[in-house]
């Protein structure tokens, strides 16, 4: 059984405690006082050690936000691991509720913090850990704090995400994918790296405590079923679920299954290294005429199927700095010069795929270089857009259930999209 915390500690950048809460019974302030002093005065500053120490027969975990330092203590063989991210959950529900986490704010909210943490934690175990459902029944204001006795949740099969009684008169659940895609590409026009980052990210609307099950055409579920797979199939990595994936079903059978928090969240996030195809590819001539004037001839083109079109896009290119009188002509969209940037953007509303568009720009130079031979060093073009209904890796939702001891009937609404992280194609 994973141990549970003695305590809990607030300790200023001396080490001094300003707020303890003791749980067990079995750590003193003192004891952690005495500790503190020892790390700091023999092993230098705590922001440079090991969030985890042993001493004198008591675990202490701790981390620092600000000007505190958040630690935890026990004398049982803890889940380091566990503790560690329930103090992380502690800055967030306190800057949740002060804005932001420093001493001034505790000692301005001594109560809120105790009656917090009382409700965060019980005999050591963690119990609510997420800011919106404590805000339900601790509420603050500037002068008062008014507080909603609510039974203690058992620790075992506690939803601490989602609250009971929630009512909708229309129920629906809207699921995007959402694919952002990094590439560099050198000089040579070289593909240098390529990453897609996605994330499946939820908006509920939905009454009571719903079962939701998500399929999504995952190679491995589908060769385990048998299944003929048809069309692209993808294989998930580096994949981190939200805490109410349970994550022993997925294992198991590879199944997304979970009851959701009400509202917005990420379900899903994963990464994908795999080398992926320039969703579009720009090429830049630059001409310099008598050290006084310069011309760009700029290519774009759209290499992904013709039934797709991006929306917003933005081509950034660098300019020289003493870059003035700029004359522009575009085969379509528009373009801005922004010299607090040193670049030229741009803008195309609507690029369909398999077209490709042309740009010239000429600018006069208000400087004169000393060597003419000189390298000159320009940083890449970047390129933002985004492309509706197309994930790069091929990704699918093949069923969105949701189930609800009531009956009702949900409407889940599914969306995809594909937007441009750090897009760059170096000149030089």
């Amino acid at each position: 059984m994973t141990g549970a915390a003695s305590a809990i500690f607030i300790l200023d950048m001396k080490g001094r405690v300003l707020i303890w809460r003791d749980y067990r019974g079995d750590v003193s302030a003192a004891q952690a006082e005495r500790f503190f002093a020892r790390l700091m005065e023999g092993e230098g500053d705590p922001s440079s050690q090991d969030p985890v120490k042993l001493h004198e027969g008591v675990t202490y975990l701790f981390i620092q936000y600000n000007n505190v330092y958040v630690m935890a203590a026990s004398r049982q063989n803890c889940n380091a691991a566990s503790l560690l991210l329930f103090l992380h959950r502690v800055v967030d529900v306190f800057k949740h509720y002060f804005d932001e986490l420093e001493e001034e704010s505790l000692r301005d909210n001594f109560v809120v913090v105790y009656e917090l943490l009382d409700e965060m934690m019980d005999y050591g175990y963690p119990q609510y850990t997420e800011a919106r459902i404590l805000s339900e029944f601790i509420k603050t204001d500037a002068y008062r704090m008014e507080v909603t006795q609510l039974p203690p949740m058992a620790v075992t099969n506690a939803v601490s995400w989602r609250s009971e009684g929630i009512r909708y008169k229309k129920n629906e659940a809207f699921l995007d994918v959402v694919e952002s895609v990094n590439i560099l590409v050198n000089s040579n026009g070289q593909l240098v790296r390529s990453e897609v980052i996605g994330a499946l990210k939820m908006r509920t609307y939905l009454s009571g405590m719903p079962e939701c099950k998500l399929g999504l055409n995952d190679r491995v579920l589908l060769e385990a079923q048998g299944r003929a797979i048809k069309g692209k199939a993808i294989d998930l990595d580096d994949i981190k679920f939200h805490q109410c994936v349970r994550l022993a079903r997925f294992e198991n059978d590879r199944t997304i299954s979970f009851i959701p928090p009400d509202g917005a969240f990420d379900l899903m996030t994963y990464r994908l290294s795999t080398q992926v195809k320039p969703l579009f590819w720009v090429e830049a001539q630059v001409e310099r005429h008598s050290r006084s004037r310069v011309e760009y001839s700029v290519k774009a083109r759209s290499q992904f199927k013709e039934r797709s079109t991006a929306t917003s896009v933005e081509i950034e290119l660098p300019v020289p700095p003493d870059a003035t009188t700029p004359s522009v002509r575009t085969s379509t969209g528009s373009s801005t010069y922004a010299p607090e940037k040193e670049a030229l953007i741009w803008k195309i509303k609507s690029f369909p795929g398999g077209k490709e568009y042309m740009l010239k720009a000429q600018f006069g130079l208000s400087s004169i270089s000393s060597e003419e031979n000189t390298p000159e060093k320009r940083p890449p073009i970047r390129v933002r857009f985004e492309i509706p209904y197309l994930t790069v890796s091929g990704i699918q939702v093949r069923y969105l259930k949701i189930i609800e001891k009531s009956g009702y009937r949900a409407l889940p609404w599914v969306r995809y999209i594909t937007t441009a992280g750090e897009y760059e194609l170096r000149m030089i």
